[in-house]
């Protein structure tokens, strides 16, 4: 898009918000699929409402990504584009219809590129839905309790113990966010 374009190359300092975009998500996606590992390795699977929650967090999360990698318009964009929508086709009954309609007409075009824009913008609302259900899911289930114990022998505060230590690990982010973005800005790059 020509107003992308025109934040990165002509607004001073515009190249800085489209690496923090980038950035930030190729980031945001290393924390995601860490928090995946540490779900599989404490078992957290038993726990069904929670962990199906999840998994539709993820597609809607994966969906975004994908959307706003086709974006740039590029080759890899234009092939990642065709290649994933051609998938649809393999649904029974609707999938070609459901491919035309993602596609906005008989081939990948300008419409394809507006509708994924616009998925690209919409579907963060409903990741933000999505993750709300899961905490709330995780609060009444409970995050790791096998064995079934009582929980409130060995209780600590939330307050200063896990905060202090979330604020830590979000400032560390933040950091390493912003000097990947100074010095290594086309690190996560095609």
């Amino acid at each position: 898009f020509s107003s992308v374009t025109h934040i990165v190359r002509d607004v001073p300092y515009g190249w800085i918000m489209q690496n923090m975009h980038a950035i930030g998500a190729s980031m945001f996606f290393i924390c995601i699929y860490t928090h995946i590992a540490r779900g599989l390795y404490y078992g957290l699977y038993l726990n069904k409402e929670v962990w199906l929650s999840g998994t539709a967090l993820l597609i809607v999360l994966m969906a975004t990504a994908f959307f706003g990698y086709v974006l740039p318009w590029g080759q890899m964009s234009f092939w990642a584009a065709t290649v994933i929508t051609n998938l649809l086709t393999a649904i029974p009954y609707m999938g070609p219809k459901l491919t035309t309609w993602f596609w906005g007409g008989f081939s990948i075009n300008d419409p394809t590129l507006t509708r994924f824009f616009a998925l690209h913008f919409i579907l963060p609302f409903l990741i933000i839905s999505l993750s709300s259900i899961h905490i709330m899911l995780l609060h009444n289930e409970g995050s790791n309790n096998p064995l079934g114990t009582n929980p409130d022998i060995d209780k600590i505060p939330f307050h200063p113990y896990h905060s202090y230590k979330d604020m830590f690990i979000i400032t560390t982010m933040i950091a390493t966010l912003f000097i990947i973005m100074s010095f290594m800005p086309n690190l996560f790059n095609d």
